[in-house]
C-alpha cells in the first residue's frame, strides 16, 4: 500500500527537538523517517535541525544519525554507505539520506552534492528550504528570493532587501543527470510523502527539495506555515515537479513532470504582502516577480510533461 496521511506509520522517530513552534523544517524530518523507518541511517550538517536535534543529553532521533561538517553533508552520506556495504548491510536494508537547509544545500555544500550525484552513490539527499540562514540569525542564502529582508539583505531607505533572484537548484541538479529528483512542500504533505517513498526504493542518488517555512524569518505567525507552504505553492512561486533520469525515464536526457499543474493561481501579492520579510516591496517589484512566474510556467507547461 502505498504510504499517505492516513496509511503512515504511527511511529515516531524525530520527537523532543527545539524547534520554534510552526517549524516546517521538523515536519519535513518527522515525515520523511516515517516513511524511511527506523533502519533509515540519517546525517545533517550544521543547521536548525542538527541544532534542535542534538541538544546534549537529549538525543532527539530515534534512527541512528549524526552530525556532518557544514560543507561535507553529502560526502558524509557517501561515507556512511560504503561503510554499510562493507558491512554487507544491502540497500533494502536501510537508506542513508541527509537533511540539511537552503545554505548548507545549494551554498556551501554545492560541490559535495555534486561530487555524490556525479559518483551516483546510493543516497537519499533532502534540502528543507526555508529561504535563509535561519540558524545563525537570518542571513541570506542563494536561495533567498528577491525582495525579502535578511539580515544581511536589510530594508530601509537605501536598501531593498535581497537583490538576486533564487537559485534553481532542482534543475542544476537534474542537469547532472541525477537517477531522480523532486521538489515538494510541506503544505502539500502527501505529495512529499509520495516523493519520499518513491525515492527510497530507487538506486543510484536521489534529491528532494521541499519547502519548509520558517515563522521567525519570514514574519508570520506559526500556526499559518502549513498554509504559508501552500500559498506558496498555489501562487505559482514554487512548483511541484519530478525529474526522473534516462534509466527511469527511458528518455535520452532524461524527463521532467509536473506533480501539480494548476490552471489558474492564487495571488502573489496576497502571498508576498502576508510575510513581514517582504514588507518593503513596491507595486513594482510584485509586477516583477508576477512576470518572472509567467514566463517560468509558460516554459514548464510546454516543455514537461504534466
Amino acid at each position: 500500500m502505498a504510504v499517505n496521511a492516513r496509511t503512515i506509520a504511527d511511529d515516531e522517530f524525530f520527537f523532543g527537538h527545539k524547534a520554534c513552534a510552526g517549524c516546517g523544517g521538523s515536519l519535513a524530518v518527522r515525515a520523511a523517517l516515517k516513511v524511511l523507518g527506523p533502519n533509515a541511517v540519517a546525517a545533517l550538517p550544521a543547521g536548525c535541525m542538527s541544532a534542535v536535534g542534538f541538544n546534549f543529553p537529549q538525543l532527539s532521533f530515534a534512527n541512528n544519525a549524526m552530525i556532518t561538517p557544514f560543507a561535507a553533508t553529502a560526502s558524509v552520506l557517501t561515507g556512511i554507505e560504503v561503510g554499510l556495504r562493507a558491512q554487507g548491510k544491502k540497500p533494502d536494508d536501510c537508506t542513508v539520506v541527509g537533511f540539511a537547509g537552503d545554505g548548507g544545500t545549494a551554498d556551501i555544500g554545492i560541490q559535495a552534492l555534486s561530487g555524490a550525484i556525479d559518483r551516483n552513490d546510493d543516497v537519499l539527499y533532502i534540502c528543507y528550504d526555508n529561504e535563509a540562514y535561519m540558524n545563525t540569525g537570518i542571513q541570506k542564502s542563494s536561495l533567498t528570493p528577491f525582495g525579502a529582508k535578511t539580515t544581511t539583505t536589510p530594508v530601509g531607505a537605501n536598501a531593498r532587501g535581497c537583490l538576486t533572484q533564487k537559485k534553481n537548484l532542482f534543475e542544476i541538479v537534474a542537469a547532472h543527470g541525477i537517477p531522480y529528483a523532486a521538489t515538494a512542500s510541506v503544505g502539500y504533505l502527501n505529495d512529499f510523502i509520495r516523493k519520499v517513498e518513491r525515492a527510497r526504493d530507487i538506486e543510484g542518488t536521489r534529491y528532494i527539495h521541499v519547502i519548509a517555512p520558517c515563522p521567525t524569518g519570514w514574519g508570520r505567525a506559526e500556526d499559518e506555515m502549513v498554509d504559508m507552504a501552500k500559498d506558496i505553492v498555489d501562487c505559482g512561486l514554487w512548483y511541484l515537479a519530478e525529474y526522473e533520469g534516462e534509466q527511469l525515464s527511458g528518455q535520452p536526457g532524461g524527463r521532467f513532470h509536473l506533480s501539480r499543474n494548476p490552471k489558474e493561481f492564487g495571488s502573489v501579492e496576497a502571498y508576498l504582502r502576508s510575510q513581514g520579510r517582504f514588507k518593503a516591496l513596491t507595486d513594482e517589484d510584485i509586477a516583477v516577480v508576477e512576470a518572472a512566474r509567467d514566463a517560468k510556467w509558460e516554459v514548464m507547461q510546454r516543455e514537461w510533461q504534466g
